[in-house]
C-alpha cells in the first residue's frame, strides 16, 4: 500500500481518489475549501436541488473509504499555508492536482477595473454562497451585459431574471461574438429563461445581422430548429424583465461613471466567416457603444497559476496524452529538464481548463486514476508519512483544518439550522460561521460524554 495524495475535491479529485483507494492505496485529500464537491457544491445552479443531492451521496461514498482522508480548509500553492514543498516532505509515492480551472480568462480592456464588472465565475461563487465570494461586492444594477453564450452565460441570466432574491435587473443583454447558429448553451438550460426574451427586440437583432448570416449561407428561419426552439411558440408577452441578444460583437472597452461604475460598453461589430470549414467570427473597424451598468463575463477559466506548477498561457505543463499526442496528458512536465516530475499528475480542468460537465469531469479523475496506479505500480516504496502525523504536522502551522468527523457536524449544524428556519437546505455563507458551528458541537459532545 502506498500514500498519494489528492489536492482538490471536486469531482475530478473524488472519484480520482475513489479509484486510487479502491486498488488499496492510502490517499489523503486536501481542499481549499471547508466543504468537498467543488463546482459541483458551488457552481451547478442554484435551485437543482436533487442535482446535488445525488453528487453529495456520491461523495460521502467516497469519504467513508477507511483508506481515504480528509483536510479541508487547507490552501495549497504560493503564498498559501500549504506548499507543494511541504507536501513533498511528507514523501508521498504520488500527488494527484485535481484544483480544478480557478482562474477566469480576462478580457483585457481598457477600464475592466471598474466596479459593476465581474467574472462568470466569481459571480457563481457569489450565489452559490462559496467563501469569501458570498459576502464580497458583487452589486448588480438594471441592465446587465452577459458576455458569452454557453451554459455559464445562461445561467447567470437565469439568476438575474428569475432567482435573484433583489430583482434589481430589467435588461439582460447576452453579447456574443459569433451569431445565434453559434449559440453553446444547451437547450434545455435556455427553457428555464425563454419567457423573457423580448421577442421584438430579437427579431431586430436578426434584422441587423441578416446581410452577415447570408454570406454564409444561414437563415434565420431555420433557428427555431437548430438554437432556439422557444422561436416556434406563441410569444407570451411581457414578464417582468427582459432578456436581449447583441450578436457579432466583441468588447473593446468599457468606460466608466464618475463615480468608477460601468456606464457603457463599446464592442467591435463582427462579420462571419468559413474557416476550415466551420463558422468564425472576424472583427471589422466598426464599433458601437452599449449602455450597461454591470458586467459579467463568462468567456471560459484557466488554471491557477499560483499554485506552484509548471505553467504556460492558461493550463499546467504536461506530458502529451497517452492516446492523443495533441491533447495534454495526466504527467506534469518540468520544461526545464524535458522530463516528467516524478509522481504529479492533473486531472479534470486542472488538466484541461472547462472541459465538459460533471460526468466527464469524473471520468477523467477516473481515467488520471489509471494512469497514476501504473505508476504506482513500479514507484519504489517510500517511508510516507501517516495521516495524523500530517494532520499534526499541519496544525502546528497555525491552519484551521477539517477533518472528516467535522464534515459530520458541520452537516448536523447545517440540517439544525435549516429546521430552524423551515427550509429544506441550508447552506453556511462564510468560513468562519462553518467553523464556528463545527466548534460549538464538538464542545457540547465534550460536556456530554465529560
Amino acid at each position: 500500500m502506498k500514500t498519494v495524495f489528492v489536492v482538490g475535491a471536486g469531482p475530478a479529485g473524488l472519484f480520482a481518489a475513489q479509484k486510487i483507494a479502491q486498488a488499496g492505496h492510502e490517499v489523503i485529500i486536501l481542499n481549499r475549501d471547508i466543504k468537498p464537491g467543488g463546482l459541483a457544491e458551488y457552481g451547478i445552479y442554484p435551485t437543482k436541488d436533487k442535482m446535488k443531492v445525488g453528487l453529495r451521496k456520491q461523495f460521502a461514498k467516497v469519504l467513508s473509504l477507511p483508506n481515504v482522508h480528509y483536510i479541508g480548509h487547507a490552501c495549497v500553492g504560493n503564498g498559501y499555508g500549504i506548499s507543494i514543498a511541504d507536501l513533498q516532505e511528507f514523501c508521498p509515492s504520488a500527488i494527484v492536482f485535481a484544483v480544478g480551472a480557478q482562474g477566469a480568462k480576462q478580457l483585457g480592456l481598457p477600464g475592466a477595473d471598474s466596479r459593476g464588472v465581474y467574472s462568470a465565475k466569481d459571480f457563481v461563487y457569489y450565489y452559490n454562497l462559496l467563501p469569501p465570494f458570498a459576502s464580497q461586492d458583487f452589486s448588480t444594477g438594471k441592465r446587465v451585459a452577459v458576455v458569452g453564450m454557453g451554459n455559464v452565460a445562461v445561467d447567470v441570466a437565469h439568476w438575474l431574471l428569475v432567482d435573484d432574491p433583489r430583482h434589481t435587473a430589467e435588461d439582460v443583454v447576452i453579447v456574443a461574438r459569433r451569431g445565434p447558429f453559434e449559440a453553446k448553451f444547451d437547450k434545455k438550460e435556455f427553457t428555464y429563461i425563454e419567457a423573457y426574451l423580448d421577442r421584438q427586440s430579437f427579431q431586430e437583432e436578426l434584422k441587423r445581422i441578416q446581410p452577415q448570416l447570408a454570406a454564409v449561407g444561414q437563415d434565420a428561419a431555420g433557428l427555431a430548429q437548430a438554437t432556439f426552439p422557444c422561436l416556434a411558440k406563441p410569444d407570451p408577452g411581457p414578464q417582468g424583465p427582459r432578456l436581449h441578444f447583441r450578436f457579432l460583437s466583441s468588447p473593446k472597452a468599457i468606460h466608466p461613471d464618475s463615480g468608477g461604475r460601468i456606464a457603457r460598453l463599446t464592442v467591435t461589430e463582427n462579420i462571419l466567416a468559413q474557416r476550415d470549414g466551420d463558422v468564425a467570427a472576424k472583427a471589422t473597424e466598426k464599433t458601437t457603444d452599449i449602455e450597461v451598468d454591470t458586467m459579467i463575463f463568462a468567456i471560459g477559466d484557466v488554471a491557477d497559476p499560483t499554485l506552484g506548477l509548471p505553467y504556460n498561457k492558461d493550463c499546467y505543463v504536461t506530458n502529451p496524452h497517452p492516446e492523443d499526442p495533441k491533447q495534454p496528458g495526466y504527467e506534469v512536465l518540468d520544461p526545464q529538464c524535458g522530463q516528467a516530475m516524478d509522481g504529479a499528475y492533473v486531472v479534470g480542468w486542472a488538466r484541461k481548463a472547462s472541459e465538459g460537465l460533471v460526468g466527464i469531469a469524473r471520468h477523467d479523475g477516473e481515467v488520471g486514476a489509471v494512469e497514476v496506479m501504473k505508476y504506482l505500480a513500479s514507484a519504489p516504496e517510500r517511508n510516507s508519512a501517516q495521516f495524523p502525523e500530517i494532520l499534526r504536522r499541519l496544525e502546528s502551522k497555525k491552519l484551521r483544518l477539517v477533518t472528516k468527523a467535522d464534515l459530520e457536524l458541520l452537516a448536523k449544524a447545517e440540517e439544525r439550522e435549516a429546521k430552524a428556519r423551515g427550509i429544506q437546505f441550508f447552506k453556511f455563507s462564510d468560513d468562519e460561521a462553518m467553523l464556528a458551528a463545527i466548534e460549538a458541537l464538538k464542545n457540547r459532545v465534550i460536556a456530554v460524554t465529560g
